[in-house]
């Protein structure tokens, strides 16, 4: 069972409330200068020139430094909380330019994806964590991306684990 807030509590009891469940990504990757922060909430504005809008929050999934998570228009579908299965969400990313598509197609190797559900009004209570989950897949046209999220693929795990080589196996190079 997850814990949750008394403000996310309240929230889902009443009928109508002032909360706002904000989603926070952090994707990380080598090929990466500094990490892509992305928030599903305008919270408050960061800068004028250009003018954007985006969510302050100490979650990172590479260090807890206060950073800003700028607002994408993005709708997302939360990892469940079933048991046996594993965490897997789905990100749709919203009037997308060129650019976007251009980035996540130059890209070969998986992204690391962190993701965070709090509140607008205590974005540095976290409500709800994923951490080490992969980009396993990025579809799309010209006006939205939809990003797959998961685990490691376990169907890709090599077996056997070890190598059959002259120096572990050498009964079977003779």
């Amino acid at each position: 069972m997850r814990r949750v807030s008394l403000n996310q509590r309240r929230s889902f009891e009443e009928n109508s409330t002032d909360e706002i469940e904000v989603a926070l990504f952090v994707f990380e990757h080598e090929d990466l200068t500094d990490p892509v922060r992305l928030s599903t909430d305008p919270t408050e504005r960061l800068t004028l020139d250009p003018l954007t809008y985006g969510t302050r929050s100490t979650f990172d999934g590479a260090n807890p430094a206060y950073q800003p998570f700028l607002f994408a228009l993005v709708s997302t579908d939360l990892p469940s909380d079933i048991e046996d299965a594993p965490a897997a969400a789905t990100l749709t990313l919203e009037n997308v330019d060129s650019g976007m598509a251009e980035l996540l197609q130059s890209i070969t190797t998986r992204a690391t994806v962190h993701m965070a559900i709090v509140l607008a009004s205590s974005p540095d209570l976290i409500e709800a964590e994923f951490r080490g989950m992969k980009l396993i897949s990025a579809e799309g046209d010209a006006s939205e991306i939809t990003l797959s999220i998961s685990r490691e693929p376990i169907e890709e795990e090599s077996f056997p684990v070890d190598r059959m080589t002259k120096q572990r196996f050498p009964g079977l190079h003779r």
